[in-house]
This record gives structure tokens, C-alpha cells and sequence, in this order.
């Protein structure tokens, strides 16, 4: 299934995407499937990032050639943050670039969306408290990234996490090709299969150390061939059968 949220004359809806056909649901997806009579067009609505989370925990430095290009070293370990529901932006929305930073990059990512409520997960069983899966893009003000200390400044400005446009639970996310394109131009091209830390050793890993929430959201690192995004730029994120994410830049 596809899931999605959007607005329409004011509320937030839910429903599941068949082509561009809307089936509406009673409930929030996250709740369960409770399906109605109604029938929207793409349309009759404007989409919502698919989820907000109660929090978005992030995975840095898990490709290699993105550490390379960072001229960073493979960690031994996750390197993990945490990005605020206030960056939360939906697709088609702005980007906003921060009078803080002067270098404002983009991360095109594969994010994983918790289904249930998960702690101490075994690896084994990881996968069955998975909803779906989504694009995200982790967007950076590179120029304050420390190459050492904290990343929170400069992964957290609001606007900083594009999310969408749907969740799908119909793809591998193991073999997933992922590419972002800047003004059209490509600019990253990998596949999920590259990820250093996967995905069953992370939900383990992380839920080891909190409790992680339904809708809950876990980006998984990026490809190499990040760069700056200015403003009037649009920048989109696909990956293969999760659609495309698309944002300009303000």
C-alpha cells in the first residue's frame, strides 16, 4: 500500500494512493485501516509530508564514498542525530536557507517509517515494525558542520527536513537505486544496497537506547555527491518505487 496525508479545506486527511486516485481513510493510517466511501483526486488535495514524527533520528556518515568526499573516517559505530519536528516540510514547499549558514547543501535519503511502538528490538524481528518506507532529505548547513562535535545546528534549522511524498510498503528497501538532481542535473546516483549500517541493525541499535514511536522516522545516510543549494534552485530526491521529492530553495 500507499499511504499519504494531506490537506483539504482545511483539515488533514488520510488515505491510500492508487495511481492518482485517493482512497480516503476514517483514521490516520498509523491507527489502522479504516476505509471510507470517499474518492478524491491528487488534485482535490495538497500533500502533507506523510508523517509527523515525534521525532526524526538520523544516521550520518553511513555511505562510504560520502565519507570520503567529507574526508571524514568510517565510524565504528552509527553516528547518530536527532532532527526537531519544527524542520518537518512537506513536498513542493520551500526550502529556506538561514541567514546563519552560507553554504546550504542537500542529502537525498532513504528514511524508514516505524509502524509500532519498538524497544529492544532483536535484529531478527526489526523488519515487522517497519510501516514503510519514504524519501527524505536531510538538508545540511555544511559551513557550520563540525567535523568532530555536534551536528544540531546545522542539520536543525526549520525547513531542514523535506519528507515525502508517500509511504510505500510495497519495495525492498535493501536494493532501493537513489539519486537526487539539482536544477535537473543529477548529482547523486547510488542504491541502498551500499549502506554501511542496514536497516535491521539500526532499528535494533536505536531502539536499544529509546523507545521509537508509530511514525517515527529514521534517515539512513546519504550518497556521495552533495553540494549547495541556492536560492531559486529546486532540488529532487527519488528513489526507486517511493516517487519523487521535490522542494525549491527560498
Amino acid at each position: 500500500m500507499r499511504y499519504i496525508r494531506f490537506l483539504r479545506n482545511g483539515k488533514i486527511g488520510y488515505g491510500l494512493l492508487e495511481g492518482d486516485r485517493i482512497e480516503v481513510l476514517r483514521k490516520n493510517f498509523l491507527d489502522g485501516i479504516e476505509e471510507s466511501d470517499e474518492v478524491l483526486g491528487m488534485n482535490d488535495v495538497r500533500l502533507l509530508s506523510p508523517v509527523s514524527p515525534s521525532k526524526a533520528l538520523c544516521i550520518g556518515l553511513n555511505y562510504k564514498a560520502h565519507i570520503g568526499e567529507l574526508e571524514m573516517e568510517t565510524p565504528e559505530k552509527p553516528v547518530v542525530f536527532i532532527k526537531p519536528t519544527s524542520a518537518l516540510l512537506s513536498p513542493d514547499e520551500h526550502i529556506v536557507r538561514p541567514a546563519l549558514s552560507k553554504r546550504v547543501d542537500y542529502e537525498a535519503e532513504l528514511a524508514v517509517v516505524i509502524g509500532r511502538k519498538a524497544k529492544n528490538v532483536k535484529i531478527e524481528d526489526a523488519y515487522s515494525y517497519v510501516l514503510g518506507y519514504t524519501i527524505a532529505n536531510d538538508v545540511t548547513a555544511r559551513d557550520l558542520q563540525e567535523k568532530g562535535g555536534q551536528w544540531t545546528i546545522c542539520k536543525g534549522f526549520d525547513t531542514f527536513m523535506p519528507l515525502g511524498p508517500y509511504i510505500s510498503d510495497e519495495v525492498n528497501p535493501e536494493v532501493l537505486d537513489i539519486e537526487s538532481r539539482l536544477n535537473g542535473k543529477i548529482m547523486q546516483k547510488s542504491n541502498t544496497g551500499m549502506l554501511i549500517f542496514k536497516i535491521d541493525y539500526l532499528i535494533s541499535y536505536l531502539s536499544s537506547v529509546m523507545t521509537l514511536e508509530k511514525g517515527d522516522v529514521i534517515l539512513t545516510g546519504t550518497p556521495k555527491g552533495v553540494s549547495a543549494m541556492e536560492s531559486g534552485d529546486v532540488i529532487e530526491c527519488e528513489i526507486e518505487g517511493l516517487g519523487i521529492l521535490r522542494n525549491s530553495v527560498i
